[in-house]
């Protein structure tokens, strides 16, 4: 009798234990992955705003949308493109990874291919990945931009030459970590649109 018992009472706590062991494992509270996307846009362009955007490039992207739907005024919408192409790439920060290169979308489709590249293997190049958010590495974010100074130029693509403007810009972090904080950006037109294709 003593020994029906003991069996009843092994099997009893060797159906919990499994159970138990099933519930942990369907219940495991694995980190969920990082989703970014698309929060606003600007009508008759491909600019768009991300949800990981910082606070003053979701700032510029609005001084530029208002500029672009309502009475666009060519030499602010070329500083808004400096200004957000400067922003998106020295803040690091709020990347999910290195494959997320900021600034892209203000290039000339001409230099995408080779900027993302370089980016990738010197700026961006150390940056841990952050796909389920719980990086710790300290980076960089732009916290304030101002435009210097800025002219207007040409840039020659091919055999083609392009209006445009050179701009100065200066820029502040919330930490300084070190990065570069002045350069100069060059921004052509093409077919009604901005584009930058230089920066030093």
């Amino acid at each position: 009798m003593k020994k029906k018992i003991l069996l009843f009472i092994l099997i009893i706590v060797f159906v919990y234990a499994i159970g138990g062991f099933i519930y942990l494992k369907m219940n495991k509270n694995e980190p969920e992955a990082v989703v970014i996307s698309d929060v606003d846009k600007i009508k008759g362009y491909d600019y768009t705003l991300k949800s990981n955007a910082s606070e003053l490039y979701k700032t510029e992207f609005k001084i530029l949308k208002d500029n672009l739907e309502k009475d666009k005024n060519d030499e602010e919408y070329a500083m808004s493109i400096a200004k957000l192409f400067i922003i998106d790439l020295y803040s690091l920060s709020n990347k999910v990874n290195k494959y997320e290169v900021g600034g892209v979308e203000f290039l000339h489709p001409d230099y995408v291919a080779n900027y993302k590249l370089n980016v990738q293997n010197t700026l961006y190049k150390y940056m841990e990945d952050n796909s389920y958010g719980n990086r710790n590495q300290k980076l960089p974010l732009v916290s304030t931009i101002k435009v210097s100074s800025h002219e207007k130029t040409t840039f020659k693509i091919k055999d083609t030459s392009y209006e445009g403007y050179k701009v100065e810009l200066e820029w502040e972090y919330t930490e300084d970590l070190g990065y570069e904080s002045k350069g100069e950006v060059i921004v052509i037109k093409n077919d009604n649109k901005y584009f930058v294709v230089e920066k030093n």
